[in-house]
């Protein structure tokens, strides 16, 4: 029996059943090859003004399905997609028409969500379709299309269903694409495997509801997910993070039965100095003292470690693909509740750092977890750079909405490469001013408090104080962790946002 079949056997409780592994998501079976096969379902990619044409066709064929495109007004134009009958002729039932524009010019953020779509368009139940490429005429380009077209699919056809007592069965299609160059077109989707497998583990520990995604649950899982990866994994428990004088990392799960963790996943592809990522894990906030009044906004509050998910993604991912890199995740993990022993507004409580913070508001505490992991990256990692990622502020969400997500940087190289990253793989961020808001976090009671006005900024300068003088970037991520009904590349659910963002800017870091 599958670990899949094992979980979908288990009873929901209050007791956490660790969810399958990445790999155990998808039932579909991807291959590439310069090899026709017969199927009942083909998809053909067209560029934009090509008469869908292919050699084995007759010429009543292809005049029937030419003729079929034209009443249906396609013309290959990108993300374009007509369904039509298939001749007899073709040896299918169907013929999926699928427009990729001028294929040179289709980005990859483009091709993934035309994967996407083809993924919504497909009926579940197929045995096997088959890909076609071979009327993109450059090899090279048809063999990258190919491989972030079926990484758009694999994201689209995730599914967090372990808490549903019948699931709908998931695809088990055979996806074969016929590319005149597969050796390239495997060795480029087997890199966006690794993405969409780090992609997959975030969207689950974002996913996971708050009584079973508590912090020593989410250790568990990422020891799990990663153990068969080269990385080296750190976890310091709530015995630990007293002794190591992390105050405010204790500080927040202090009305809690789970006390705080911190997790460090460290991959070491390359001797340079590495880079720390450090994401949010609050695994639930109510708010604490400063309760969260809105049963709306509090019922969404599992995806407060979503920052979490996307660092530790990001690095599974880049171990994955075994890049040259350096880079080291950093997830304090918290669980922000109320009880007899639990933070106070008003409290002073120090730092890993030795700086004395007033707790002016207990439900700005994602801040305070990413302080004291923001210590530990430096103290312990020495890194060349610092990025922060959190579900961190609603002054974000009321600035940007959910198009973007805000940025923060102390450096032109850091900030150009996040911004390109952001271009490249669609999870956009657009650049906020911290510069002339000194003194926004400055307290009366202690040497800083962690909140201010505005709040985007000061969630940002006070995040900025604990990196110290490392190169530092902040990404506020605030209602971008999950969609509401099925968009793009997300079906509906945790978005796993950061993690492509993450990799791709350890990659332009890198080049």
């Amino acid at each position: 029996m599958s670990l899949k079949q094992v979980m979908s056997a288990l009873a929901v409780s209050s007791v956490l059943s660790l969810p399958a592994l990445a790999s155990d998501y998808l039932d579909t079976f991807t291959s590439f090859s310069d090899e026709n096969k017969d199927t009942k379902t083909r998809v053909i990619f067209v560029p934009e003004g090509t008469a869908v044409e292919l050699p084995e066709w007759s010429g009543s064929d292809v005049n029937a399905v030419n003729r079929a495109a034209e009443i249906e007004e396609f013309k290959g134009e990108a993300s374009q997609l007509t369904t039509v009958i298939a001749p007899e002729g073709t040896k299918a039932n169907h013929l999926l028409l699928a427009g990729v524009g001028d294929p040179a010019e289709l980005s990859r953020f483009e091709a993934e969500k035309l994967g996407a779509s083809i993924a919504a368009a497909l009926k579940p139940e197929l045995e096997s379709v088959v890909f076609d490429t071979r009327l993109i005429s450059n090899p090279g380009i048809a063999a990258e299309l190919s491989s972030h077209i079926a990484h758009g699919i694999d994201l689209r056809n995730y599914r967090f269903d372990r808490y549903q007592s019948e699931p709908k069965e998931r695809p088990q299609t055979a996806y074969h694409w016929l590319v005149k160059s597969p050796d390239m077109a495997e060795k480029k989707y087997l890199a966006s495997r690794a993405i969409a497998e780090g992609v997959f583990v975030a969207r689950d520990i974002t996913a996971l509801p708050g009584s079973d995604g508590y912090p020593e649950a989410i250790v568990k899982l990422a020891q799990e997910a990663m153990k068969d990866l080269n990385i080296e994994l750190t976890i310091v428990t709530p015995e630990q993070v007293d002794e190591m004088g992390m105050g405010l990392l204790k500080s927040v799960s202090q009305g809690s039965q789970h006390g705080s963790y911190l997790l460090a996943a460290h991959y070491k592809g390359s001797n340079a100095d590495p880079i720390a990522l450090v994401g949010k894990g609050n695994t639930f906030d109510t708010g604490g003292y400063n309760l969260k009044t809105s049963s709306s906004s509090i019922l969404r509050m599992q995806t407060d470690k979503a920052g979490a998910g996307a660092v530790i993604g990001a690095v599974m991912a880049l171990a994955a693909q075994e890049a040259p890199v350096n880079v080291v995740a950093v997830a304090p993990l918290s669980h922000n509740l109320i009880s007899g022993s639990a933070t106070l507004p008003g409290d002073v409580v120090k730092a890993g750092d030795g700086t004395l913070v007033e707790i002016a508001n207990t439900d700005a505490e994602g801040r305070l977890i990413l302080g004291d992991g923001n210590w530990y990256a430096n103290d312990k990692f020495k890194p060349r750079a610092i990025a922060n990622i959190a579900t961190l502020t609603g002054s974000k969400v009321g600035a940007l909405g959910t198009g973007y997500a805000a940025l923060f940087a102390s450096e032109d190289d850091l900030r150009s490469a996040i911004i390109e990253a952001g271009n490249v793989t669609g999870e956009k961020v657009w650049e906020l001013p911290l510069e002339g808001y000194d003194g926004i976090i400055d307290s009366p009671l202690a040497d800083i408090r962690n909140i201010g006005s505005p709040g985007t900024q000061a969630g940002a300068a006070f995040l900025k104080h604990f990196a110290g003088d490392t190169p530092w970037i902040h990404i506020d991520m605030a209602a971008d962790a999950m969609v509401s009904s099925d968009t793009g590349i997300h079906p509906a659910g945790p978005t796993g946002f950061g993690v492509r963002l993450l990799t791709e800017w350890v990659h332009q870091l890198e080049n």
